[in-house]
Parts: C-alpha cells; structure tokens; sequence
C-alpha cells in the first residue's frame, strides 16, 4: 500500500515512519505542517533542514502552511491532494491522541478523506517506545522544551541512553514527551541514507518554550 508519512522532523513521526516500512508500507510522501514558509509547526524547524532531512532519508516532502484556527482544513487540503496523488493511508507517530483535538480527530479525517490510518505506536508504553529508538541505531537532538519542567541544559543533548536515564529520574516528564515537555530533530538511523550534523546552534526562548536553532549543518555519507 502506497502511503504518506505525517512528519514532524522528530522521533516519533521518523519512528513510526521507520515501523510502516518494516511493515511492508511504501512510504512514498513526507507531509509537514509549517507555521510559515520558513520553519515548521509545533518544533519550529527550519525548512532547509526539513529538505536536508528529506534527501538524507530519500523520502519526498511535502509542506503545507497552515495557522492554529485553519489547521483542521489546511491538514485535510493536503490530504485529499495526497490521496489524488494515489496515496491509500496516512502514518502518524501519535501515541496518545492529538493534543488540542478531541478523541478520534484523526480516525475522524482519515475516514473523512478516504485514508487508512496506521498508528505503528498507538498506545505503546512510551519508555519501552523510547528505549526502543535508541537501540534500533536513530540519533535526535533535543531542539524545544518546555522551561517550566526542563532547563536550558536540555537543549543540543543527544537522544540516548544517558538521556533516557535522566529523563527516568526525573519521573515528571513522559519519556517521549507526550505532554509536549521536548521536541526532537532526528539526524540518523536505519532509515536514513545519509547523515545530518549539526555544526552550529543558537538557544532562545519565548513563550514559555526553549528553542535550539540549528544556525548549520551539513549532510554526510555515514561512517565519515
């Protein structure tokens, strides 16, 4: 079955993405949601990044601007133009459901747009979801956090077993962030032909929320 990957640029959207394919999914699209043409919803990605993603992965992306009271519509737009383009099912890296929306939202669209829904992690224990990323080979950066639960210390920090342990300790944040407590930008793995390294960061804050702006970076064969 031909399908598009809902993407975030993070873990559990390339994990799952990761899933359909092992699966026997043909993933054949990305589609992220942008704030604006320069950088994504929710992890405040850039779109270059975004491509670089992308063309390490070998999986086209598709964007979609959209905005907090148009979301709903912008996000079925794109789907419909998905599902002209021959796509039969949608992914989505969601655990829990979507916060903002009400229970089902996505079930909702999906049957609205004529999609199958795949949900590789849908009510996963998020610690087994976590600890499973990381062993399966995939690199992430921590790029947002929530300030109120997690400091600035957090941001640039690799996904990984150190992180898992003190994530484990702190014992009030989800282990996936399932509460919006941190966003990832994922950078390697079993999915990716290539490697992205990050050269240079700038940390800011607003709104209650730490950013990590990736400033550089560059696209790597692996094992260099």
């Amino acid at each position: 079955m031909k399908v598009v990957a809902s993407w975030s640029g993070g873990k559990d959207s390339c994990f799952a993405t990761y899933k359909a394919i092992q699966e026997g999914f043909n993933v054949s699209q990305l589609l992220i949601m942008m704030s604006d043409k320069s950088k994504s919803n929710f992890h405040m990605i850039s779109s270059e990044l975004l491509d670089a993603q992308s063309q390490a992965i070998g999986i086209p992306i598709v964007k979609q601007i959209t905005t907090p009271d148009t979301y709903e519509q912008d996000f079925k737009k794109a789907l419909m133009q998905m599902k002209a383009k021959g796509m039969d099912g949608l992914v989505t890296g969601d655990i829990y459901d979507v916060a903002l929306h009400e229970a089902g939202w996505l079930d909702r669209i999906c049957e609205e747009v004529g999609l199958k829904l795949i949900k590789p992690l849908w009510h996963r224990d998020t610690q087994q979801v976590l600890n499973e990323f990381i062993n399966e080979g995939f690199k992430a950066t921590v790029v947002r956090v929530k300030n109120e639960l997690l400091g600035m210390e957090w941001f640039g920090r690799e996904v990984n077993k150190e992180f898992y342990n003190d994530l484990l300790k702190l014992g009030t944040v989800d282990p996936c962030g399932e509460r919006g407590e941190y966003h990832t930008f994922v950078t390697d793995g079993p999915l990716f032909k290539n490697k992205i390294e990050i050269l240079e960061t700038k940390k800011t804050t607003l709104n209650g929320y730490g950013r990590l702006e990736i400033k550089r970076f560059e696209v790597k064969p692996k094992g260099v």
